[in-house]
């Protein structure tokens, strides 16, 4: 029997560590390989990937400009002409994998998914957690990016995914960091706090910012928030009336945020949710301090429960500001926990998890 050809099925390319570790998995595979297609209405995307690997998208552009559930439709519509023009093919889905697993069980399709957060906002309705649950276990393989992930999903739906951690590319990570850049308003006798992210709801930049409004009286500190989104304008109009522009700075998203995050002392982390937050190892991997609100799923296991950064409770910026203002004080304890971190991230080894990723795909071919 011929061997199977791998179609990813991700409908929405955006900007964040879900897109980040496609790239590095699909590369990967490909190389692996040498046939991979990618399904998605995110065609601006399809300069960021290999040239050899198959793309299928609209003809336009225009549809990069529209929201997730109308790339979900276009996607599927894409998907289901594949099929119909080969069947010998294995769907590796990153995003919308409910609709994903639908097609591909009604045309008998393998399929493997892979899940970056554990969907919250489903588990409390009835109606659609009996959904997640009984089409998610058709899956021919689930993969989680974190323990914290899997064990929800094993207690809430019954299922019991595989765990691949994030694959870390230090050495890319390190070489990238040295890139000049511009000052990026970072005094020498100041504290350097970065926060890197979209700047949309489930970043929570308010609760670093509220942080920031208490600190100003108090401690000499620089921020820098790295990021772009729909609350751009918001967050800077919060910024001025708050009188914080002196010490706050928003500087648009960068591919290569690591020659920004060196020149750091605190990457702070405010999110009110995460999957597996890339941006947390990144910034241990180029010895920074990370404080993170201790949010769903992720920084706890990747901080050590607190043994390898600090945790605040989510949304607490007095929590925060009083942590901001301890570490500020505690360098040799800040290089502590930084390397104890450190030491504990052979789990996330390149090599070893894009591995995993190719002998579950293999298997399934």
């Amino acid at each position: 029997m011929r061997q199977k050809k791998v179609v990813i099925f991700i409908p929405s390319i955006e900007k964040g560590g879900v897109e980040k570790n496609l790239f590095i998995i699909s590369d990967f595979l490909f190389k692996k390989l040498k046939d991979l297609t990618i399904i998605s209405a995110s065609k601006k995307a399809k300069k960021k990937f290999n040239k050899k690997i198959k793309f299928l998208c609209p003809k336009s552009e225009i549809w990069d400009n529209f929201g997730r559930n109308i790339k979900y439709f276009i996607s599927v519509l894409f998907l289901i002409k594949k099929i119909l023009h080969n069947r010998n093919i294995i769907v590796l889905s990153f995003q919308a994998n409910i609709y994903a697993i639908i097609v591909c069980k009604i045309f008998f399709i393998k399929i493997i998914t892979r899940s970056n957060s554990f969907p919250d906002d489903w588990s409390n309705n009835f109606f659609k957690k009996f959904i997640f649950k009984n089409i998610l276990s058709l899956a021919d393989k689930n993969i989680v990016n974190s323990i914290e992930v899997k064990n929800k999903f094993k207690s809430k739906y019954k299922i019991n995914p595989e765990c691949i951690y994030n694959p870390l590319n230090k050495k890319q990570i390190i070489k990238l960091s040295k890139h000049k850049i511009k000052n990026i308003y970072f005094k020498n006798n100041s504290l350097k706090i970065i926060q890197v992210g979209r700047l949309s709801e489930e970043k929570d930049h308010y609760t670093l910012l509220k942080s920031l409004f208490i600190l100003k009286k108090k401690i000499n500190f620089e921020a820098v928030l790295l990021g772009s989104g729909k609350l751009k304008k918001n967050i800077q109009d919060f910024i001025n009336k708050n009188e914080l522009k002196n010490n706050v700075k928003i500087i648009d998203y960068k591919q290569n945020p690591y020659p920004y995050i060196k020149q750091a002392d605190f990457l702070v982390l405010t999110s009110l949710h995460e999957g597996l937050p890339n941006i947390l190892l990144e910034a241990l991997i180029l010895n920074k301090f990370v404080i993170s609100s201790n949010c769903e799923t992720g920084p706890r296991e990747i901080l050590l429960n607190g043994k390898g950064g600090a945790l605040f409770k989510v949304k607490n910026y007095n929590d925060l500001a009083k942590k901001i203002i301890f570490y500020s004080h505690k360098k040799s304890l800040r290089i502590k926990k930084t390397k104890f971190a450190q030491s504990k991230m052979d789990r996330f080894d390149y090599s070893e998890n894009l591995n995993k990723y190719y002998k579950i795909v293999k298997k399934h071919i």
